[in-house]
């Protein structure tokens, strides 16, 4: 999907507009979801916003993880409607079932599909904001750490730190919602009470004597 990609965006630079709806259509769902966890129900506002300063910056780009760029760029673009509102992220989804979701390694790659949900969106907004972004640019984006490091201004390892303990966060929560499964009936059968017959049994009159 990178060469793909690097393709796409030479081929955008120049003019063409195949590859431009190409670019679009591979990133605007993951920047969707991404914003949907910064703004809420705002997202498709900045995300257009997002777009428009894509296509007029695009003829800068100068190579690297296009990925990371978009991304940079729909940040700024988040924050700064966040200062327009003057307030924090939110994102009003209903939380629902989320299953199979590990948490005891960095597992970003392997969660990406199940985190790419909405209801995985909702739960990852209850983490500390520094762990859901994280969680997001490498789980939901798709960004190796130095990239989401380069968006975030932070390090590498420091991301990598923040998407583990996301993860192991959002695997807690997931055990705290499931419902004790209810015991299994007993494979074993009830003993017979002395003097009563067995159900089912035919009844067997005791001789005298």
């Amino acid at each position: 999907m990178t060469s793909e990609l690097n393709e796409a965006v030479v081929a955008a630079q120049a003019g063409d507009e195949d590859a431009f709806r190409f670019l679009y259509r591979t990133l605007q769902p993951g920047l969707l979801r991404y914003l949907t966890a910064l703004v809420g129900a705002d997202a498709e506002d900045v995300a257009s916003e997002t777009w428009l300063q894509i296509s007029r910056d695009l003829p800068t780009f100068t190579g690297g993880e296009f990925r990371a760029w978009t991304v940079t760029i729909a940040r700024n673009r988040a924050m700064d409607h966040l200062r327009r509102q003057r307030r924090r992220p939110s994102l009003p989804v209903p939380v629902q079932a989320l299953a199979d979701l590990a948490g005891d390694a960095d597992t970003a790659e392997r969660a990406g599909e199940t985190l790419g949900t909405e209801a995985a969106l909702a739960l990852i907004a209850t983490l500390p904001p520094r762990e859901a972004e994280a969680v997001l640019l490498r789980a939901v984006i798709g960004l190796d750490a130095e990239s989401a490091g380069r968006v975030l201004g932070r390090r590498a390892g420091a991301v990598r730190t923040a998407a583990h303990r996301g993860l192991r966060r959002l695997a807690t929560l997931l055990q705290r919602q499931d419902p004790t499964p209810e015991a299994a009936p007993s494979a074993t059968p009830p003993r017979p009470r002395p003097g009563r017959p067995t159900p089912g049994a035919p009844y067997v009159e005791q001789a005298d004597g």
